[in-house]
């Protein structure tokens, strides 16, 4: 921290007004939602069309590989896939009402389990149909009682219902398989989010392996959450022959649009899965297996059915045609309130199930409510100490980074930094002070506001986790030491940041292909360009106040040797394993949880690149 002589804090006294100064306004109130808005959007690729069925099966089974290889199963991920895990499938257990009950247990990767029910006909003969019901964010998971409506329902009608619980909701609902600690994982260059779909693969190998499982008819539903784990586990993997996900995802554009309401937990938003497919692409990857996108009309959560629902059926409809299929895609709107998967749900999947698996099934529900159970009947016991998102992120960060000789460019392609073209315009001025906003990349509007004292002996642009409106103090003193002071908010910080579930954005950046720590870097490192050679100061001293600001501040300085002479930091954190020790979330963090950036670099190795320069931290 600056410490100041009595003639420099007198000196201070002629910026008293930089208080008012910083907080003046200088974008549009909407201005930083919009930013992201359309920047998001238009980065998700679009379907494309196709003349032929060969054509589009190619094209659908390249994507389908490259979700998995290049999104889902990176790092130690590729080889969770084919760990041996354990399957334990308990005594049934029956109610006297034409099926059984039974609990079984696995293991999703070796040392995290899971849990779940088999709900079964009590007299089986042959192979029958099986659904695979996927829990949403219901706190109870498999205790729930719509749950527990259908697949006793299911059971009753002649179908096999495989319920397993939630990574983090009902029997694991535990703080270290909050969502929001998948990215930990992230951060060592493994994906996460393949803990997610493994759950789900395995479960359905669970149910592909009953006895009277026929695994021709293999179905798959949920709602919320449950609707997107449908979807994700449906367009990745054939052998599920029908899906009917109720109100759980929409395309990221109409994410982007619709933020108060679709904008997902972190396993709905993997980095780069927007890069590669959309989830109007994975609608698309159904054809020509059975799907019915069900979507409610008056849902007060989120992927309400006016905006969701068309977009998907309109983009999934020309691969159905190529099979002469489209009676194999269908769509449902539920008219019940709020977020739901009611009888009138259930009833519309049960017709499903009758018109593409077995004539027989009765649509129309049977009265189960009396048959609900506690807890206990339901949950069995799990080993201690399983497994979770931190337990398994700080195991491979052991020994990161394993980087001998990092690069610039190394550094650049984690964070996909970008050297951005800068448009600057006058937003005002008064004594000593000028406000500025600018253009970067023709996508992002940065607030900057300049002070400078007479004959400045050099310039300090500033960056703070507060917002430059509230780094007054920071800023006075740098004045009082003859500073000229550039104070810019980039993205996520200050006038920057979003107003509501900002943290989401962040995650979405990453979700469509960049990282929102490239994106504040390359943001600081073209206003340091622009202030050494547009503005004509020459390079300048970037100074950082906050752990947030100081990795953004760090890395534009590694990046940028040119315009950026010495970096100075307050409060940085000293190495990216805190944020696995201190176990801490992408809500707080959301820079940090860069995919794979601890893998190659820590702090030291992008001080590193930004040595001989001058470094330092306060």
């Amino acid at each position: 921290m600056l410490r100041l002589t009595l003639p420099a804090l007198l000196a201070a006294a002629a910026f008293a007004q930089s208080g008012p100064l910083l907080e003046q306004r200088i974008l549009d109130p909407n201005e930083p939602l919009l930013d992201v808005q359309v920047y998001t959007a238009s980065k998700v690729p679009a379907v494309p069309a196709f003349a032929t069925r060969q054509e589009w099966e190619r094209y659908a089974n390249t994507l389908r590989k490259r979700v998995l290889d290049e999104v889902i199963y990176r790092g130690a991920a590729a080889q969770w896939r084919s760990a041996r895990t354990k399957v334990e499938i308990l005594d049934p257990f029956h109610n006297g009402n034409g099926y059984t009950i039974r609990q079984f247990r696995y293991e999703i990767i070796p040392g995290l389990w899971a849990a779940g029910v088999i709900y079964a006909p009590a007299t089986l003969s042959g192979k029958v149909p099986v659904v695979l019901n996927v829990n949403g964010h219901e706190g109870n998971g498999t205790v729930t009682p719509y749950i527990q409506v259908r697949c006793i329902n299911l059971a009753r009608k002649g179908v096999i219902a495989v319920n397993p619980d939630w990574l983090g909701r009902g029997q694991m609902n535990v703080p270290g398989q909050n969502h929001y600690r998948m990215p930990q994982v992230d951060l060592t260059g493994t994906s996460g989010v393949a803990l997610f779909h493994l759950g789900l693969t395995r479960a359905l190998d669970i149910a592909a392996s009953l006895p009277n499982a026929d695994p021709a008819r293999l179905a798959v539903t949920g709602l919320s959450g449950g609707g997107w784990q449908t979807i994700f586990l449906a367009a990745t993997d054939t052998r599920v022959a029908l899906a009917n996900p109720v109100a759980g995802y929409s395309s990221y554009v109409t994410r982007s649009q619709w933020p108060e309401l679709d904008l997902g937990d972190s396993e709905q938003t993997p980095s780069d899965l927007g890069a590669v497919a959309d989830y109007a692409h994975l609608t698309a990857l159904m054809a020509p297996r059975v799907l019915q996108v069900a979507n409610n009309a008056k849902d007060t959560c989120c992927f309400r059915a006016d905006y969701v629902t068309g977009a998907l059926i309109q983009v999934a409809t020309p691969a159905y045609r190529l099979y002469n299929a489209l009676d194999r895609l269908r769509y449902h709107v539920n008219h019940g309130d709020g977020h739901n998967y009611d009888q009138d749900n259930r009833e519309s999947f049960y017709r499903l199930l009758r018109d593409f698996f077995d004539p027989t099934i009765d649509a129309v529900e049977i009265p189960s409510d009396a048959e609900i159970r506690e807890e206990h009947a339901l949950r069995p016991e799990l080993p201690a100490g399983s497994l979770d998102f931190n337990k398994i992120a700080l195991q491979l960060a052991e020994g990161l980074p394993r980087n001998p000789n990092p690069t610039r460019p190394q550094l650049g392609e984690i964070v996909r930094y970008r050297a951005m073209h800068t448009e600057a315009f006058p937003k005002g001025e008064a004594p000593g002070a000028r406000h500025w906003k600018l253009r970067l990349e023709r996508a992002w509007s940065v607030p900057v506001t300049e002070l400078a004292p007479a004959n400045p002996s050099g310039t300090v642009l500033l960056v703070a986790d507060t917002g430059r409106s509230a780094a007054v103090a920071e800023v006075d003193a740098l004045l009082a030491a003859g500073k000229r002071v550039v104070a810019m908010d980039p993205f996520y910080f200050g006038e920057s940041k979003i107003a509501k579930r900002d943290f989401l954005f962040a995650m979405l950046v990453a979700g469509v292909g960049d990282r929102p720590l490239g994106v504040q870097s390359s943001q600081i490192a073209a206003v340091a360009r622009w202030l050494a050679k547009d503005r004509g100061f020459g390079p300048v001293e970037v100074r950082a106040v906050g752990p947030r600001t100081s990795l953004g501040a760090l890395v534009a300085a590694a990046m940028e040797p040119e315009a950026i002479a010495s970096l100075s930091t307050r409060q940085a954190m000293r190495s990216l394993h805190e944020i696995l020790t201190g176990d801490l979330t992408v809500q707080q963090y959301p820079e940090y949880f860069t995919f794979g950036l601890l893998e190659k670099f820590d702090v030291p190795q992008m001080e590193a690149l930004v040595r001989p320069r001058p470094v330092r931290r306060d």
